[in-house]
């Protein structure tokens, strides 16, 4: 059974529970933002459900919920920030912020992150950096639940891939996408509802096609695109991960559970201002976009997710009963 809540009585219980668990306004605020924002678009699997699990390892310590978050310039165009095995979101924030100034000072600028954490939807960063007229490239690694093709051991993460850019009309275009056929958040979420999965999301222990999404838990997700997509998940894992001298997804712990050493992966983001590469870029694009959407049956990426969103912040966000009850029970100890 689900529950209608609105967004701002959603965002104001999210923040309750963090502030129970220990987490200092400024970082449960980024935090809850975030998820607020996947809830907003229809992208449940990365949003509320997620936050029992961030609320315990603030608790436990696996997540050090007031983390400083450093930033260092290590060349003109190059900046890096250290989570300090924190959550994500507010370290992601405060290294955009600064790359987006350089990005237009120096025409482009590239940010890693490290021991970071579970960073949810990556287009909602991609949203933030397209509103500031910069196209935007970002990818996270995350623990292993992939194996390479051919093989039956995981050894990537789901690693997502998002790009943004903005637009002389319209809302910004975002393209946002996991490397597996679905995030393993979703296999999370239909173990948790006693649902079966599609058999060509995921394989069992055994390396065999499965409808049982424990089975699918205790083997590895299948690649979007067979070879080519585990080609992207190793690209990503470079970039995100051995690029940014972070864990790689082999080595980092789960996202879910709050015991062990933090998952301590990465990100990596590239910001661009278009303009020095081609003063025309926003009349190209809109060009681009208009020759795509005269075909009949056609949309641009990013329009269902807004179409969501305004519809979720009239009528309200659906949670199931039970975690809306937990999270209640969670907050009320605050």
């Amino acid at each position: 059974m689900s529950v209608l809540i609105s967004a701002s009585d959603l965002r104001a219980l999210g923040l309750a529970v963090l502030g129970a668990a220990g987490t200092p306004a400024f970082a449960a605020s980024a935090v809850v933002d975030a998820l607020l924002a996947a809830e907003l678009e229809g992208i449940s699997s990365h949003g509320f459900s997620r936050l029992p699990a961030y609320a315990d390892q603030a608790r436990s310590g696996k997540v050090k919920a007031g983390a400083e978050v450093r930033l260092t310039v290590q060349a003109p165009s190059v900046l890096m920030v250290d989570a300090g095995n924190g959550f994500a979101f507010p370290a992601i924030a405060k290294g955009i912020e600064a790359a987006m100034v350089r990005a237009r000072e120096q025409g482009l600028c590239a940010l890693g992150v490290r021991r970071s954490h579970h960073c949810g939807v990556l287009g909602f960063f991609m949203e933030k950096i397209a509103a500031g007229g910069l196209i935007g490239l970002a990818c996270t690694n995350s623990p292993a639940a992939m194996a390479p093709w051919g093989g039956k051991k995981a050894v990537f993460g789901t690693n997502p891939l998002a790009f943004g850019c903005p637009r002389a009309r319209g809302e910004a275009l975002i393209i946002d996408l996991s490397l597996s056929k679905a995030a393993r958040g979703k296999v999370m979420l239909a173990g948790q509802r006693g649902e079966s999965i599609p058999a060509d999301w995921a394989l069992d222990a055994e390396g065999r096609e499965t409808t049982d999404p424990q089975a699918a838990l205790r083997g590895t997700m299948l690649p979007l695109g067979g070879a080519k997509g585990a080609a992207l998940a190793l690209m990503v894992e470079i970039l995100a991960a051995t690029l940014t001298g972070s864990n790689h997804a082999s080595e980092a712990s789960s996202f879910f559970d709050a015991t062990g050493p933090a998952p301590g992966v990465g990100q990596f983001f590239l910001l661009i201002d278009p303009g020095p590469f081609n003063p025309d870029f926003l009349s190209r694009l809109e060009a681009l976009c208009a020759e795509i959407l005269e075909q009949g049956n056609t949309r641009l990426p990013g329009d269902r997710r807004r179409a969501e969103r305004e519809k979720r912040l009239r009528a309200g966000i659906s949670l199931p009963e039970d975690l809306l009850t937990d999270l209640r029970t969670r907050a009320g100890e605050y």
